[in-house]
């Protein structure tokens, strides 16, 4: 029986990254997203340029219903590896998110990664080892104003991988928890990483590369990955300092952070017609 990788947010930046990794080295992929048209476009590609077999299950992770659906499809294949990417985030005060935003996070990150992996273990592929990737972030290590459920959500993931890796390796498996700092995923991650300068620059990197490394690492059976030697340092930097002290050190750079966002929304306004651009608003 043929033996494929299932990778979860496919269709993302980080996403994407990880498929064309993954049909880099030959492997076989099941795709799932929301979006089927998205899918198809990527599969579609990936066939041509890789000559993988790849098969598309498009689905919302935030329903448990349709997740259920998904489960019973994958059913009757093996896997060799599974690559928990889809995630969510929606920054801001804790008490100026809706609802909805709130137990999204935590259903998304949370309860689909577990509910996906629980259900994939059953699927391992026999003839070779395991292996499970979930990313986490470097937010996982700090308590985080502006994005408290989100940080925590993280910090859930990458003490359960942590813990999981115990457990699968006494089934012939591994688990790695990608840790990274900014990526440069969405239009929204671009202007996070622009309001915050400098540090923000220096922190972030290519998806790709992150990906490669990712992947490398979980061969190797590596449990943790930080890209970036600076991302490194802020880690063992970090872990030097009180945890109140960093969420005061975070929340401080946080609002600042977000006075410079709100800067840049209004510098990037059209002038009004017939008022010369250096003098709009």
């Amino acid at each position: 029986m043929r033996s494929f990788v299932l990778i979860t947010g496919a269709t993302g930046g980080l996403g994407k990254a990880f498929v064309v990794e993954c049909a880099s080295h030959g492997w076989n992929l099941l795709l799932t997203d929301m979006d089927a048209a998205k899918l198809q476009i990527l599969a579609g590609g990936l066939r041509q340029a890789y000559g993988v077999d790849v098969l598309c299950f498009p689905c919302d992770l935030l329903d448990s219903t349709a997740r259920l659906g998904l489960f019973e499809q994958l059913r009757r294949y093996r896997l060799h590896m599974l690559i928990n990417v889809a995630g969510l985030d929606y920054e801001g005060a804790f008490r100026d998110r809706s609802r909805q935003e709130i137990l999204s996070i935590v259903r998304l990150n949370i309860e689909a990664t577990l509910d996906v992996t629980h259900s994939m273990l059953p699927l391992m592929d026999p003839a070779g080892t395991f292996r499970i990737i979930n990313v986490a972030s470097l937010a996982a290590f700090y308590p985080m104003p502006v994005k408290a459920t989100y940080a925590a959500s993280k910090r859930f993931l990458l003490d359960w991988s942590l813990a999981l890796r115990n457990e699968v390796r006494q089934m012939g498996g591994t688990v790695t928890a990608l840790c990274p700092a900014g990526l440069a995923t969405t239009p929204e991650c671009i202007k996070s990483i622009e309001s915050q300068g400098l540090m923000g620059q220096l922190t972030t990197l290519d998806i790709g590369r992150v990906a490669a490394r990712t992947v490398e690492a979980a061969l190797r059976g590596r449990a943790i990955v930080i890209p970036g030697w600076l991302n490194q340092a802020l880690r063992f930097l970090g872990g030097l300092v009180p945890a109140a002290g960093v969420a005061e050190f975070i929340g401080r750079r946080w609002r600042q952070t977000s006075k410079k966002k709100q800067f840049l929304a209004i510098a990037r306004q059209p002038a009004p017609l017939g008022q010369p651009a250096s003098e709009a608003g």
